[in-house]
């Protein structure tokens, strides 16, 4: 039987708990720990061994170079600094700190020969994820981003909050740039098939402001972010869960940061959007039937996406 093995580059708060989160969900046979402070490393490295004999599944947790990575099945990039983050809550304050880093070891893990799928936590996401996506140069679908995945997840959580419907029996996506240039997709909104429209003419509960809710969801991390200053539990599950899908093909749609090649008429750019996960990675760009507002707002957020890529492109 195949070993599952999974790299994490960069094992700071969000590295450590994806980690933990592929070694308590029995997602990783291995785990491959990657990180410029060796220290730092080795300690995550003994916690989670120490952990391990009381799981239900065996894991095993080593510190690696870049080299390692090359027979990882799956990699988590997960460089950051999210101190950064304290001057202001744009994720792209992050960019020249976290472009610069990946620039610094993209060769390498090339090198390494890695051919696997690898899955971006980095901010600004969608910036990453292209920069590594080019950088790598395996085929299309194989390098993409978390994305709007947890924004998703956190609308999701409020609609249902809202409804009292659980957020297992809804659709909803946010759509865009991982950062303030998101949006809700309101008109592809549905509980177990019946759109929210439909839901409103017959129940309060369903008309609620819309605005409102869009702004909680964009703003959930910050929340998060203001009282520890990091996040954590969110991004390492939706991770995990990527992760996941990809090791059993599971051909799941969830929204990812995904090349865009005329599907919404964008061409390249990394942007979040529904798509079909499985053993390649995103396998299909689901294209979702948007009123002509949402369009507007997906090209504005692809625009903003577009602006900092060129940024990257001068820099590195």
């Amino acid at each position: 039987m195949k070993t599952r093995k999974i790299g994490i580059i960069g094992v700071g708060h969000v590295g450590a708990h994806c980690a933990y989160s592929l070694a308590v969900q029995g997602i990783a046979d291995e785990l491959v720990l990657v990180d410029k402070n060796e220290k730092k490393a080795a300690s995550e490295c003994q916690d989670l061994r120490d952990s391990a004999a009381y799981l239900p599944h065996r894991v095993s947790v080593q510190v690696g170079d870049f080299a390692e990575l090359g027979g990882c099945d799956i990699i988590i990039n997960s460089v950051g600094k999210i101190d950064i983050l304290r001057e202001c809550q744009d994720r792209t304050h992050e960019m020249q700190f976290t472009t610069a880093a990946v620039a610094s070891y993209i060769d390498k893990l090339k090198a390494s020969g890695f051919n696997g799928v690898l899955i971006n936590i980095t901010n600004p996401c969608d910036v990453v994820t292209y920069q590594l996506a080019k950088g790598l140069g395996l085929p299309r679908g194989r390098v993409f981003g978390t994305g709007t995945g947890l924004d998703t997840s956190r609308l999701l959580s409020a609609l249902a909050r809202q409804t009292g419907i659980s957020h297992k029996s809804i659709t909803a996506y946010m759509l865009g740039e991982h950062g303030n240039q998101q949006f809700a997709a309101w008109s592809n909104v549905s509980f177990q098939g019946r759109p929210l429209e439909a839901w409103a003419k017959t129940d309060e509960r369903f008309r609620f402001d819309k605005a409102a809710l869009q702004k909680e969801s964009i703003g959930g991390g910050w929340v998060t972010f203001s009282g520890k200053f990091c996040t954590e539990y969110g991004i390492s599950t939706t991770a995990a869960r990527m992760a996941s899908i990809v090791m059993h093909d599971e051909k799941l749609i969830m929204p990812a940061s995904a090349e865009l090649c005329g599907e919404y008429g964008e061409t390249g750019v990394f942007a979040g959007v529904p798509c079909v996960i499985g053993k390649d990675g995103v396998e299909q760009v689901v294209e979702l039937p948007l009123t002509e507002e949402e369009k507007a707002e997906f090209h504005k957020a692809c625009d903003v996406i577009r602006s900092n890529i060129k940024y990257i492109s001068e820099q590195h």
